[in-house]
């Protein structure tokens, strides 16, 4: 099995550690990863704001850079889906397909492909687990509570992995940040309102970390928490799945 470590451009820029998490926990797994170095930004926030028909560019490369892999993994929810509703090429629809169909958000693959049942990870830390929009509606990784079924999540399944993790009870556990990519711009005050009323949901349950699969969720509460001058710190579910505190 060959998977193609796909990075977005906001976790390249701004939080490596979470793409390096990712490269490091694949591969303590038996994963033989690849990482194409010529990969840029999926199109999603070109897409978002009404501009799809200008991101084929984009959709061109990343066939060119993942359509030979076995799968695609991502630690994105938020990318991961757009991919999957969005990426199409006239001139080569049937590689685009390819890609929609073995394209994983990671805590995705390692559920659903790798059937993870144990990791050696400890992180002795109060953690809140923000269940971002995108994965939780889109991909299916968690169930919401509005439906009258049985829950599941598949980060919380890994989590409960984790030596010494302290799972904090959130009165609205999926409720949404109000990052929402471009939304936090046209809409910046209700993007904020949305925020704040997540991150104050973490901290009335003691949380020392929040972590979420989507980076962008996490970089948007990061914000408030530091406007706040807040002490509690977010981090993406790679490196919780990767760390050895003890």
């Amino acid at each position: 099995m060959t998977v193609g470590l796909f990075i977005p451009c906001y976790i390249d820029q701004f939080y490596p550690n979470a793409a390096i998490a990712t490269l490091t926990l694949l591969k303590k797994l038996g994963v033989d990863v690849v990482y194409p170095t010529k990969q840029t930004c999926c199109g999603q926030p070109m897409a978002n704001s009404g501009f799809e028909h200008l991101t084929q560019g984009c959709n061109d490369l990343f066939i060119e850079n993942f359509s030979e892999f076995d799968y695609v993994v991502s630690p994105s929810g938020s990318c991961v889906l757009h991919i999957k509703d969005h990426l199409h090429a006239d001139k080569a629809e049937d590689k685009a397909l390819g890609i929609r169909k073995k394209i994983y958000e990671l805590t995705e693959f390692l559920i659903d492909v790798l059937k993870v049942e144990k990791l050696t990870a400890s992180f002795p830390h109060k953690v809140g687990v923000h269940q971002s929009c995108h994965g939780q509606r889109g991909l299916m990784l968690a169930q919401m509570s509005e439906l009258v079924e049985a829950p599941f999540s598949k980060p919380l399944h890994l989590l409960n992995m984790v030596e010494g993790l302290e799972l904090i009870n959130l009165k609205r556990p999926d409720e949404c940040c109000g990052f929402g990519g471009t939304f936090c711009v046209a809409e910046e005050a209700v993007s904020v309102k949305m925020g704040k009323d997540r991150v104050a949901d973490h901290l009335n349950g003691g949380a020392e970390y929040i972590t979420a699969a989507d980076m962008s969720c996490l970089m948007h509460m990061e914000g408030i928490l530091r406007r706040q001058n807040s002490n509690v710190k977010v981090i993406h579910i790679a490196e919780i799945l990767n760390a050895q505190e003890f």
